[in-house]
């Protein structure tokens, strides 16, 4: 037996000799990369916190104290660590999730993966402690050094801050790297420390001194205590700037020392406020191919070769990320105003091949998807035209931004999401689903989900030459299908995918739920049911022909991968009415709710988003066994020739 398999629980750390504890650390690195090459996964994170996660749970004790991950992808050692042993199906549906989550454990708090909040909750959690008088619990915060770009981050610090008696430890797991290397005026500081002689000699010695110290905590804190005036006057020796940081710094300390980090975390806990330790750990760390890896250091991985590090999976499609990363170098060689922004994720959007050729053309801003969209909103006043690269689910941190700084001065910015719709087994807060619900609410903005690649080299074109109003662009995650060419287009740009002599079904479907679409056309006609499939390409503002198109059909039916609240299928509803057509229509999406993880086609299966499913559905509407009822057969065209206002239903 594997002292691993003997792990149960926290406690079971507290009796392991510190011989045992490096054969512990030894074998969780093993057993991460054998596993996570069989699934896919945070492998270079995790591997890269393996003391840390051991010298926490052995310092505290969990769950009575709380331990906080920012952003939680490198929480599959926690999971091992509290007697989840099994990562074989991790990410898979019906096995562990990928970020911790409460359902799974009562050592699991934060389940959401957006980064930089994990101190918002610190700072919450810590107060409520001390209010209703549970005066020996403590909060662990760990947070990345790319969490420290985002600005709630410091929002939070200023009020921890503010003051120093709760029994609060902020853990900053320092690897030099977000996604990729850390952006900014902060990541060039810790890298200065990361490099200091001081930092070096720490690292060299650090095991060998704590060994022979009698007194460790006292000893350690003597040595190497941080300034009292926040995080970083210590090595900047700006007073002025952090001096409103009245917070104790102990480090740096070597983050695969794990005695060592224990000696500081025990010093933090015993602190009895406030107290930042700053642990410099290397991502990837015992496993050669991810250390090589210059992109990311096998920050996420899908099946790979455990002994190589090369990837199982092949694939002869291109990605939806690819195809827009190649489009938008053309494009930017064609129009010199062009420029990128993006939010540390300057790889996984593809923003990276701009920035090969245009380097002086884009920038990573960090994990700071707010200052993104008021940055690209000035760009945009000054004679360029920003490209906004993030995930769909980051565009919803940066809302606020969107209508109050670009839509309202009508700014000429484009947001290309990507991930949008179901992304499969990153789980709940990682579905792109909100995007198209919270961003058509912004009076002025124009979005489009392209079904193909040839459709979205189309509309990013399109996009990027509008200057008057925020556009967005969204695709989902993965390879990109086959292309679906139109019967015919539009006077205003919307494609007919599929027309049959019968008017009864109109299918309007969303970017690559066209291909759901046509499917679903099929069936119906295999029921001598006539449906005609549409492809908007701008969804926002629904199109004209949209509502000409729906006059002369017995029923709507739209189909999005989008949260059917508020949807375009809604919207597409509000403008029927408003035009006078009193054409029924059924709203096909997501169900308002969080969407646990699994692959895109299981969680479709779930929700009825299938051809059969609404296929069957749609038929029973047809046929008047089911709401909403479709017209009868024969009915003269739906528009109304009252042009007054119609009262809206």
């Amino acid at each position: 037996m594997t002292l691993l398999e003997t792990i149960s629980g926290p406690r079971d750390l507290d009796a392991l000799s510190p011989e045992q504890l490096d054969q512990l650390a030894r074998e969780i690195r093993e057993y991460l990369v054998e596993s996570v090459s069989k699934t896919g996964g945070h492998l270079g994170p995790n591997l890269g916190v393996v003391e840390l996660t051991i010298a926490i749970h052995r310092v505290f004790e969990s769950p009575r104290d709380a331990v906080v991950f920012d952003t939680g992808h490198q929480s599959y050692v926690h999971k091992l660590l509290t007697g989840r042993k099994d990562l074989s199906s991790i990410r898979q549906t019906g096995g562990l999730a990928g970020y911790p989550q409460r359902s799974e454990s009562e050592h699991d708090i934060v389940e959401s993966s957006h980064a930089s909040s994990s101190l918002s909750w610190a700072d919450g959690i810590s107060k409520a402690f001390e209010m209703t008088g549970q005066h020996d619990r403590h909060v662990v915060a760990v947070v990345g050094d790319g969490a420290l770009t985002g600005g709630m981050t410091w929002e939070a610090l200023n009020n921890i801050s503010d003051d120093n008696t709760r029994k609060l430890v902020v853990v900053v797991n320092d690897n030099g790297r977000s996604y990729a290397p850390t952006i900014g005026g902060m990541a060039r500081f810790l890298n200065t420390v990361r490099t200091k002689q001081t930092y070096r000699n720490l690292h060299l010695s650090s095991r060998r001194a704590f060994d022979r110290l009698g007194g460790p905590a006292s000893a350690f804190y003597r040595g190497v205590r941080g300034g009292l005036h926040g995080f970083l006057s210590r090595f900047t020796d700006n007073e002025a700037l952090y001096s409103n940081l009245d917070i104790k710094y102990i480090g740096p300390v070597d983050g695969h020392d794990e005695r060592a980090l224990e000696a500081a975390l025990r010093q933090a806990k015993a602190y009895g406020a406030p107290v930042i330790v700053h642990a410099i750990t290397d991502k990837g760390r015992g496993y050669e191919p991810a250390l090589r890896d210059a992109a990311d250091q096998f920050h996420a991985v899908g099946q790979i070769d455990p002994e190589t590090g090369e990837s199982l999976e092949t694939s002869s499609a291109p990605s939806w990320t690819s195809v827009f990363a190649d489009e938008l170098v053309h494009l930017a060689e064609r129009h010199d105003h062009l420029v990128g922004i993006t939010a540390a994720m300057l790889r996984p959007t593809g923003l990276h091949r701009m920035a090969e050729r245009f380097p002086s053309r884009v920038f990573d801003v960090g994990i700071a998807e707010q200052h993104a969209a008021t940055s690209a909103a000035g760009l945009a006043f000054g004679g360029l035209h920003p490209v906004v690269a993030v995930y769909a689910t980051f565009i919803n941190r940066a809302f606020d931004q969107v209508l109050m700084d670009v839509a309202l001065h009508k700014a000429g910015v484009t947001f290309v999401l990507d991930r949008a719709g179901v992304t499969g087994p990153d789980g709940p807060s990682h579905h792109g689903v909100w995007d198209l619900s919270i961003l058509q609410v912004v009076p002025g903005i124009r979005i489009a989900a392209p079904r193909d690649s040839v459709r979205l080299v189309e509309e990013l074109g399109e996009a990027v030459a509008v200057d008057d109003a925020p556009t967005v662009i969204r695709f989902p995650k993965g390879t990109v299908g086959v292309d679906f060419d139109a019967v015919r287009r539009t006077h205003d740009g919307v494609d007919v995918l599929a027309e049959s002599d019968r008017k009864d079904v109109l299918i309007v479907t969303v970017g690559p739920m066209a291909a759901t679409g046509l499917q679903v056309a099929e069936r119906l006609e295999a029921q001598g049911i006539g449906a005609t499939v549409i492809d908007p390409r701008w969804v926002v503002p629904v199109p004209r022909s949209v509502i000409d198109l729906a006059a002369d059909h017995r029923i709507v039916v739209s189909i999005e991968d989008g949260i059917r609240v508020g949807g375009i299928g809604t919207r597409i509803r509000q403008d029927l009415r408003e035009a006078g057509v009193d054409t029924a229509v059924t709203e096909l999406g997501l169900p308002d709710e969080f969407l646990d993880h699994g692959s895109r086609a299981d969680i479709l299966e779930r929700v009825g988003l299938t051809p059969q499913h609404i296929a069957r559905d749609v038929t029973g509407m047809v046929l008047g066994s089911k709401l909403p009822h479709a017209r009868r057969a024969g009915f003269e065209s739906g528009v109304s020739t009252d042009t007054r206002p119609q009262p809206r239903v």
